[in-house]
């Protein structure tokens, strides 16, 4: 009998996958750019799982983090999203 488990998705890849749609957020043309923490979790469904992107592009020198809770891109995340890399 075949087994029709589904694979284990890829937590890595996952975590990736949100982190670049975090950046996408905080680099959109034409938008603010600033953002607070809670308003990228609701976007993305989950306060956790934005919280942990947040820290991980933070630690990466990609995003700034107000005393007050807000976040917004780097200059140089900024370009890299107008260069498309």
């Amino acid at each position: 009998m075949p087994d029709d488990a589904r694979p284990e998705p890829d937590p890595a890849a996952e975590a990736d996958g949100i982190e670049s749609t975090v950046l996408d957020l905080l680099t959109t043309p034409g938008g603010s750019g600033l953002w607070s923490a809670e308003e990228v979790g609701h976007e993305i469904g989950s306060q956790l799982k934005a919280a942990d992107a947040l820290e991980s592009l933070y630690r990466a020198g990609l995003i700034h983090r107000t005393g007050d809770g807000f976040v917004f891109a780097t200059r140089a995340a900024i370009r890299a999203s107008e260069l498309g890399i």
